[in-house]
């Protein structure tokens, strides 16, 4: 039986140690090495302090601000708790939901992203339209131009992934500090 045990156990040992910890490892390194910043969590970093992270969405309430997608996530865009509703198509509270985010959003036709949360709960993106129904509320609360505002706007839209992934997208938190700068800057 020690026959068997033993080259059974040493094998489970080895590659518990050489796919469980040094596999793991060196592709930690790897994609440190490659892709700093990342790898590092994309972290956003403004006058020596972390203000946000590119890839994960942050709750934005404030008039003066574009405001994100709903969140899914915790208590809005909580990324230890990221996460879809796991509400299918014919969840009464989802249905709900939906309504109000819509009832919120103004008149039709209101984008999906104004409506739906995203998968994780912590998309930092909107549509293009999605922002582009926000710039009046913007531009009153930041007493700036609609067309300065839209100009800001275009600068912000990130085209699609390798030209043909994905859609056209806004970062709302890139796209927010743009606009405290330009405040800062009286632009």
């Amino acid at each position: 039986m020690a026959n068997i045990l033993r080259p059974a156990a040493t094998t489970v040992l080895l590659f518990t140690g050489l796919l469980g910890l040094a596999m793991p490892f060196a592709m930690t390194g790897i994609a440190g090495a490659i892709f700093p910043l990342q790898a590092g969590g994309s972290l956003v970093v403004q006058d020596g302090r972390v203000i946000g992270s590119a890839l994960i969405g942050q709750s934005f309430t404030a008039p003066r601000y574009f405001h994100p997608r709903p969140s899914a996530a915790g208590e809005g865009y909580d990324a230890a708790a990221g996460a879809a509703s796991q509400l299918g198509p014919t969840s009464a509270k989802l249905v709900d939901a939906v309504r109000e985010r819509v009832a919120a959003a103004g008149p039709a036709p209101v984008p999906a992203d104004a409506a739906m949360a995203s998968g994780s709960g912590l998309d930092p993106h909107i549509s293009p339209e999605n922002a582009e129904r926000q710039i009046a509320r913007v531009a009153a609360a930041r007493n700036m131009p609609v067309p300065r505002l839209r100009a800001l706007l275009a600068e912000h839209v990130e085209g699609r992934e390798l030209g043909i992934l994905g859609e056209r997208r806004v970062n709302v938190l890139a796209l927010n500090r743009a606009l405290d700068a330009a405040d800062r800057s009286g632009r």
